[in-house]
């Protein structure tokens, strides 16, 4: 089964914590501190690989996890940084977020790694935050958080020429005729169930990449059959070739087909309809002269006002194919050279705010709190405190930062006191 589509689940690597210790040697009773800083969390990235022609990889496999960074250790050792996961995907793979659908990075032209998720920054042991007056600090910076998010893959074919029309109207036949691809050929609708690529060589370093867009059905703009999967196919396509039964084998009108296939693609994406298009005729070896000329003339004189020049072709017989394919390569020609990419329109972005603090009760009084940090040591001396408004800043300071809840789960309750440097504080609620 061929997959265009999927849904993944990505988390990047947590930093590793920074690490709390004291240098311990004989004859150096107070060392200071000493303790090493977290490794960096992996990232995860992606890879655009050549070989690779869907996403069926990531059918089954849905969680992919990059390695967290390690703790730091004493004597100022730092902890190991955790590894990258590298996702490799096919050229033309769109990645989005899930949640808003919009484009985080288009990888139809990558030729280097793209990071999407950046593991987390390794913590800060606690040799960084000796000061004059905290000589012995007892707390270090935790490693950042990882970042997670689910996002959707998309596949869209990177081809010069996308051959539409509806199911059975001889597509693959026509691309296996011009091009080395394989596709599967029967007398049923929806015989194609996934692209084929194929390259068409005029010789002398002439030629182009040409896609068969499985069959297009009315309604496939809002997902009828399997439109949407097939619709995205075309996104990219420089020159759109309609193949139409000319010869009606089945009873259909090539007129509307081609109107209503039109249609499908302004519902989808309106700029589509701007590129260059073609309408190849087929079958019409199995019409008399007469029919031939009758149809064509219809064909000519609806599309050809349009700018959509008509080639009659069989594409069992090879009749009318190199008129067709030199046209076509002369508009891949004339078309803009830069492959169609998709700009990013979602940045993840994440909280990481994590300057360390402690939180320690008194082991001789049960109703005194000390509270220690870079951070809240910083608040402090800016804010001023005799002014009721700073007050209340301080007051939303502590609640934000989980201070209040670190202290209420050692057990403080109203009428407590909370040391904060050379201040104490009356907890009330």
């Amino acid at each position: 089964m061929f997959a265009d589509r999927a849904k993944i689940f990505i988390r990047s690597g947590k930093g590793g914590d920074g690490h709390v210790s004291f240098r311990r040697e004989l004859y150096v009773p107070a060392g200071g501190p000493d303790g090493g800083d977290g490794g960096k969390g992996g990232d995860v990235v992606f890879v655009v690989d050549e070989g690779l022609n869907n996403l069926n990889d990531f059918r089954n496999v849905r969680k992919y996890c990059a390695g967290d960074g390690k703790e730091g250790n004493k004597r100022k050792q730092h902890g190991a940084s955790g590894e990258d996961i590298i996702l490799k995907v096919p050229p033309g793979t769109v990645i989005k977020d899930f949640e808003s659908g919009k484009v985080i990075m288009d990888m139809a032209d990558k030729k280097e790694p793209v990071v999407i998720l950046t593991g987390g920054r390794g913590g800060n042991g606690n040799q960084h935050y000796a000061t004059p007056t905290m000589q012995a600090p007892k707390y270090a910076q935790p490693g950042q958080p990882a970042q997670e998010l689910y996002v959707t893959l998309e596949l869209k074919v990177i081809a010069d020429v996308g051959l539409v029309g509806f199911p059975n109207v001889g597509k693959s036949t026509l691309l296996s005729h011009v091009t080395n691809a394989q596709p599967k050929i029967a007398n049923y609708h929806f015989t194609t169930l996934n692209p084929n690529l194929g390259v068409v060589d005029l010789g002398d370093g002439a030629g182009f990449v040409i896609a068969d867009i499985p069959g297009i059905i009315e309604g496939a703009s809002e997902g009828v059959g399997l439109g949407l999967q097939f619709l995205r196919h075309i996104e990219r396509t420089k020159v759109l070739l309609h193949v139409v039964d000319g010869a009606s084998v089945e009873g259909r009108d090539p007129i509307n087909d081609i109107y209503a296939i039109l249609e499908e693609l302004k519902k989808y994406n309106i700029e589509i309809t701007s590129r260059p298009m073609v309408i190849a005729a087929n079958k019409m070896d199995a019409m008399d002269e007469t029919g031939k000329e009758t149809v064509l003339a219809l064909l000519r004189e609806e599309f050809e006002p349009q700018g959509m020049k008509v080639f009659p072709i069989s594409a069992v017989s090879g009749e009318g194919l190199k008129e067709l394919l030199w046209h076509l390569h002369e508009l891949v020609q004339n078309a803009p050279k830069d492959i169609i990419e998709f700009e990013p329109e979602y940045t993840p972005s994440f909280d990481v705010s994590d300057e360390p603090f402690t939180v320690e009760q008194d082991p001789e009084d049960a109703h005194i709190f000390y509270v220690e940090g870079p951070k809240v040591e910083k608040m402090l001396g800016y804010t001023n405190l005799d002014s009721e408004k700073g007050f209340h800043f301080f007051q939303k300071f502590m609640t934000d930062n989980g201070i209040i809840d670190a202290l209420k789960a050692l057990g403080m309750e109203e009428g407590d006191t909370v040391c904060i440097g050379d201040i104490d504080f009356e907890y009330l609620e």
